[in-house]
C-alpha cells in the first residue's frame, strides 16, 4: 500500500473523529454537517469540508510525488475556500487577514503543483 495512502487511513479518521462526535454524521460525504448548519457560514463550511474531502481522494498512482501533488490540490482549495467562508461572513479583523493570507498563499502553492504536474505527466 502507497505510504501517503496509509498514512491517510490512518490520521483522517483521528481528525475527523470530533466532527462525527459532534453530529456531523457521514463523514465521507459530510452529510451531517450540512444537516445541522443553522447559518449560512455553516453550510458554507460543511460545503467546503465535503469539497475537500472529495478533492484528496485520489486514487494513488504508485507515484508519490505526484499522488502527493495531487492530494494537496484538494486539501489546500479546502483551506482557500474555508478561507473565503470567513472572509464572507466572519469580523475579526485578525482572523481575516489571516484568511486573506491563506488564499493568497494557498492558491500560489496550487499553482506550483499544477505546474509541476504538467510539467511531469499528470
Amino acid at each position: 500500500m502507497n505510504r501517503l495512502v496509509l498514512v491517510a487511513a490512518l490520521v483522517m479518521p483521528a481528525l475527523l473523529a470530533p466532527m462525527q462526535s459532534a453530529g456531523a454524521g457521514d463523514v465521507k460525504t459530510m452529510k451531517g454537517m450540512s444537516a445541522h448548519a443553522q447559518t449560512p457560514a455553516d453550510k458554507a463550511f460543511a460545503d467546503s469540508m465535503t469539497t475537500m474531502i472529495k478533492g484528496m481522494a485520489v486514487r494513488p498512482t504508485g507515484n508519490p510525488d505526484r499522488d502527493f501533488a495531487l492530494m494537496m490540490i484538494g486539501h489546500h482549495q479546502g483551506a482557500i475556500d474555508m478561507a473565503k467562508v470567513e472572509l464572507r461572513y466572519g469580523t475579526d479583523p485578525e482572523l481575516r487577514r489571516l484568511a486573506t493570507g491563506i488564499v493568497s498563499a494557498q492558491e500560489k502553492e496550487i499553482a506550483e503543483m499544477k505546474a509541476w504536474l504538467a510539467r511531469n505527466g499528470k
